[in-house]
């Protein structure tokens, strides 16, 4: 029983984690239709800023300063972080772009992520960047007989608030019904008015800065390292696809399969850990091929 309940509460943990990932990638294919390969690249955007920052924070000037405020700090540049990259490429690039073949875009955005992850070497150089203090300064919780990271259940709780703003923008506001009118039809919504421009515009610069925010949320727990936002472009595409491409409530799902999935596997199976997130998404692919909550596009001829 203690095993499960070990399995339980790390796939958990790992699941917000991966929900962070992969919710700026399913917002940006749900109304844009492009498959961004450089998602990682803003995810690791915003690892580096934030442990550039908290470095400074606790070690240069502001060490006088309230623990507190690096946690502040944290948010505050994963927002400028996505804020700027988000309306440079999409304002730069990606605008010159649209209504292209999405093979085109998906080469595009391969073409910038090998860019971007260069440029984070030529700004940040190649040594690992550590910002363990918000991590440490959290200290843990005994949860049945477990010791959890008080800053791991806090990543809990802030994708929890991140998916529920999420879908209470698309469903409640003005602005998110106007959003699922472009996502339903870009066509007729344009014919009806609305600027869908400015909407694709917002939107990418939303995906920007949640790719932005788990990057920096997760700084405090890992070392930042060149080579970071290739390697989570790939979990975030596996968890898009189990959940379905372009949905808020897949993604959810297919992030808390794949981690629990992969949290038994670590605890069971330690030799299948890489394997299982995959077999999990050949699974639901061979069961449903446009994923748990993928809706099923009509074409048009």
């Amino acid at each position: 029983m203690n095993s499960i309940y070990a399995v339980l509460i790390d796939g958990t943990i790992y699941a917000s984690w991966l929900f962070l990932v992969a919710a700026g990638l399913t917002v940006i294919y749900g109304v844009m239709r492009i498959l961004n390969m450089a998602h990682g690249s803003f995810y690791a955007i915003g690892a580096y800023a934030a442990a550039s920052m908290v470095g400074w924070y606790f070690n240069g000037e502001g060490a006088a300063l309230p623990v507190w405020g690096s946690y502040l700090m944290l948010v505050v540049c994963a927002l400028v972080a996505g804020l700027v990259v988000g309306l440079v490429i999409e304002r730069g690039l990606l605008r010159l772009m649209y209504g292209r073949d999405e093979i085109l875009m998906v080469i595009i955005t391969y073409a910038l992520l090998l860019i971007l992850e260069d440029g984070m070497k030529m700004v940040w150089g190649v040594d690992p960047y550590m910002a363990f203090q918000p991590y440490a300064e959290m200290g843990r919780s005994v949860l049945g007989g477990l010791k959890v990271s008080n800053y791991d259940l806090a990543l809990i709780a802030v994708s929890l608030v991140v998916g529920g703003g999420l879908w209470a923008w698309l469903e409640r506001t003005n602005t998110g019904k106007v959003l699922r009118a472009v996502i339903h039809d870009r066509e007729v919504a344009m014919a009806m008015g609305v600027n869908v421009g400015l909407m694709f515009t917002l939107t990418f610069v939303l995906g920007t800065t949640l790719g932005a925010l788990a990057g920096a949320l997760t700084a405090p727990a890992i070392s930042v390292a060149p080579g970071l936002g290739v390697e989570v472009i790939v979990l975030a595409f596996a968890v898009v696809v189990v959940g379905g491409l372009g949905s808020i409530e897949g993604a959810a799902a297919g992030a808390l399969l794949v981690g629990l999935a992969r949290a038994a596997a670590v605890h069971y199976a330690p030799e299948l850990e890489l394997f299982v997130i995959y077999g999990v998404m050949s699974l639901v692919l061979a069961v449903r091929p446009q994923g748990l909550f993928g809706r099923t596009l009509v074409r048009k001829i």
